[in-house]
């Protein structure tokens, strides 16, 4: 199986996907080829700030920009990138390809390619992509990811949390020791948010760092002012 990905320069290379996988950081190359704007779509491409990276990730599609502000969010990944490679490989007859939607980068140094989409299943030709492409991973130690839909409740509210994702909303070092300290056994949101000051300093505080996970809640149920809230154990 061979990869292709544009190096420093620009230029695209072409490279065993054996060797390639443990020596090429994927997550730093930019995208192989960038998606197109289709008529009547209700939502065309963009971009995502990422708070992971600092950077720009390039999105196509509802289901992948949804994947990536929710990876954006998994404090187990380290690198986010949209496109940055093209997996070929031999089959009867001729040579399969296929671009996978995102590559990721664990805090493990493990490797992750992921596709998205908005269905629960899978057609017959994207199940036989699919593990094609899982095989081609476990090859080399990665793991592919096909991310499916996701609990409307849980995107709304972690829709709104991505708002306060920018490093802007911190509150600074005092803000958030308070946040600790109020919020070290579950308290009810606003209750905790009055004890530690002035709503409009401290909620965006709060909902930054329930974006960064330093504090919790059940994001599955509707957020509301008297859900309780809990400080995260120190890892």
């Amino acid at each position: 199986m061979d990869v292709l990905f544009r190096a420093a320069g620009g230029a695209v290379e072409c490279s065993r996907w054996l060797s390639a996988a443990a020596e090429v950081a994927f997550e730093s190359c930019l995208p192989l080829k960038s998606f197109p704007t289709r008529k009547g779509k209700r939502l065309a491409p963009g971009w995502w700030w990422s708070a992971t990276t600092g950077k720009l990730v390039h999105y196509g599609s509802a289901a992948m920009r949804l994947h990536v502000m929710l990876l954006d969010r998994d404090r187990r990944i380290s690198g986010l990138a949209s496109q940055p490679l093209e997996l070929r490989w031999h089959v009867p007859g001729g040579v399969r390809s296929h671009v996978p939607q995102l590559m990721l980068r664990l805090a493990d140094g493990q490797g992750v390619l992921a596709d998205c989409t908005g269905r629960s299943e899978l057609s017959r030709r994207q199940r036989s992509l699919a593990a094609a492409v899982g095989d081609s991973c476990a090859a080399v130690g990665w793991r592919y990811w096909v991310l499916g839909p996701v609990a409307p409740v849980y995107r709304r509210n972690v829709t709104w949390l991505a708002g306060y994702r920018h490093p802007r909303h911190h509150g600074g070092q005092v803000l958030g020791a308070a946040l600790q300290e109020v919020f070290a056994e579950p308290v009810p949101l606003w209750e905790g948010v009055r004890r530690v000051g002035d709503p409009l300093v401290v909620l965006p505080a709060l909902f930054h760092a329930l974006w960064a996970g330093r504090l919790a809640a059940d994001l599955g149920a509707s957020m509301h002012e008297r859900m309780p809230v809990w400080a995260q154990a120190a890892e």
